[in-house]
C-alpha cells in the first residue's frame, strides 16, 4: 500500500473483526527522532503465540473469502525498508497491539495518506466501536475520543451525516496545526 492511512485502515479492520469494541489508533511522527511510529491498539479477541507468528505470513488468512492476508505481511515490509519494524502483541481475550516503526526520511517511507477520512471510514464502519486517535509530532498533539462525543450527542448516532462531517471540520482544524 502506498499510504500508511490505508495500513491502518486495514489493520483496523482486523481488529473490528475480532470484535473489539474500543481500538486507539496513536501516530507519532517526529523529525526530531526520524520516527514515524504507529501503534493500533484494541480490545478484541486477541490471539495465541503461534497465531501471532503466522499473521506476518502473506498466505495465512483467517478469511474464507480469500487464500492470502497481505495488509499486515505489507505493512512489515513497508516499516523493515526504511529501517523500521513492526513488533505485535497478543494475548487471548485481551486484545492486540501492533507497532510499526519508519524511519521518517527514508526514501522508501510511504507518506501519509488522507488520515482524516481513514477515522471517518472506521467511525462509519460500527457505530458501537469507540476509537481513540492521536496524532503527535514535535510541535503539538490531537486527541480525539469518540467516547466523548457520543457522551456529548446523547441519543444522536455518531454516524449522522451532519455529526460525520462535524467529525471531519474538527480533525481537520485539529491536524492544521
Amino acid at each position: 500500500m502506498d499510504e500508511l492511512s490505508l495500513n491502518i485502515l486495514d489493520i483496523a479492520y482486523n481488529s473490528i473483526r475480532a470484535k473489539a469494541s474500543f481500538i486507539r489508533i496513536s501516530i507519532e511522527d517526529s523529525v526530531k527522532k526520524n520516527l514515524i511510529r504507529i501503534v493500533i491498539e484494541d480490545n478484541g479477541e486477541g490471539m495465541d503465540e503461534e497465531t501471532v507468528q503466522k499473521v506476518i505470513d502473506p498466505f495465512y488468512t483467517t478469511r474464507t473469502t480469500r487464500k492470502v492476508g497481505l495488509g499486515i505481511p505489507l505493512f512489515k515490509q513497508n516499516a523493515e525498508l526504511t529501517g523500521g519494524s513492526l513488533s505485535i502483541q497478543s494475548q487471548i481475550n485481551h486484545g492486540t497491539i501492533l507497532t510499526a516503526n519508519f524511519v521518517k526520511n527514508h526514501i522508501d517511507t510511504p507518506i501519509m495518506g488522507d488520515i482524516i477520512e481513514t477515522m471517518l471510514t472506521l467511525i462509519q464502519a460500527n457505530e458501537y466501536i469507540d476509537y481513540e486517535f492521536n496524532y503527535k509530532t514535535d510541535d503539538f498533539s490531537f486527541l480525539m475520543k469518540t467516547s466523548e462525543m457520543k457522551d456529548i450527542l446523547g441519543d444522536v448516532k455518531i454516524t449522522e451525516p451532519d455529526v460525520l462531517l462535524w467529525i471531519k471540520d474538527f480533525m481537520k482544524e485539529g491536524l492544521k496545526k
